[in-house]
């Protein structure tokens, strides 16, 4: 299986009134146009993916949204709360393998940190290791057998900048 793994753009501050729930929070105009850049850089690099899987979080979802739109995928996002910050990655692997009697090839969109210890978690058992991944950001990972815990391969890791500058 390829997994795609991409952190959503760059989203409206956090407020400290906390008038408005963190799930709520919206991209930037910044953050969409951005965005829009990095989905034309992926698609022109050539990239596929049969299911997007987003986070329900906003701006999750609308970072999923403008890939989908770029890719003409509509059909083809999903979304998962296993995703979401607070999401489990035993149920997100599990979700994933089921996905993959159907999929072989999945862009999973979602948060910091809770990407970077999934990559850590996939490429060394364990969620210790230091990966930046920035908004926008995507990682590309391999595994013949999706399983909690060391099973994958790290075929690369691409800032926003590098994915905006292949458009």
């Amino acid at each position: 299986m390829d997994l795609f793994i991409l952190r959503h753009a760059i989203a409206e501050a956090k407020t400290p009134t906390k008038r408005k729930p963190d799930s709520e929070r919206r991209l930037t105009p910044e953050g969409e146009k951005k965005m829009c850049r990095i989905a034309k850089g992926m698609k022109t690099a050539g990239l596929e993916f049969d299911l997007i899987l987003s986070s329900p979080y906003v701006r999750a979802k609308q970072t999923a949204q403008i890939v989908a739109n770029i890719f003409k995928m509509q059909n083809a996002l999903e979304l998962s709360p296993q995703l979401a910050p607070p999401g489990n990655p035993r149920k997100l692997i599990d979700e994933l393998n089921v996905a993959r009697t159907r999929h072989r090839s999945v862009l999973l969109v979602g948060h910091e940190p809770y990407l970077s210890r999934l990559i850590s978690l996939l490429l060394s058992g364990d969620t210790s290791l230091m990966i930046n991944l920035k908004k926008g950001g995507l990682c590309k990972l391999t595994a013949e057998t999706l399983k909690y815990g060391r099973c994958a391969t790290l075929e690369w890791l691409l800032t926003p900048r590098q994915l905006r500058d292949m458009d």
